[in-house]
């Protein structure tokens, strides 16, 4: 069984038993959190919300972090411009419990 949740302003395919890192959720390790769903299949039978379907996604918070950092540059020739900027997007870990 396979379900598409959004969080964070996008949308990710999940299975029961997975873990995958979303936008940072305000939930601390070990909390279980639900997800609305939009989409839902088992197999050949799909069922798709409009906007989003009554069953829930649940998952448990497994860590709070931030990815590695990324180097954003800003460079303009001729004008001695140069600009550099550093960024760390937090996430949340979390593994899928049960799709209901």
């Amino acid at each position: 069984m396979f379900a598409v949740i959004k969080t964070g302003g996008k949308q990710y395919l999940v299975q029961e038993g997975e873990t995958l890192k979303v936008e940072k959720l305000a939930a601390q390790p070990g909390e279980t959190v639900t997800f609305e769903v939009l989409m839902k299949g088992e197999g050949e039978k799909v069922d798709v919300g409009s906007p989003t379907l009554s069953s829930k996604v649940s998952a448990e918070v497994l860590a709070q972090g931030r990815a590695k950092k990324i180097e954003v540059v800003k460079y303009k020739p001729k004008v001695r411009y140069t600009r550099r900027v550093g960024h760390r997007q937090a996430f949340t870990q979390v593994k899928i419990t049960k799709i209901a």
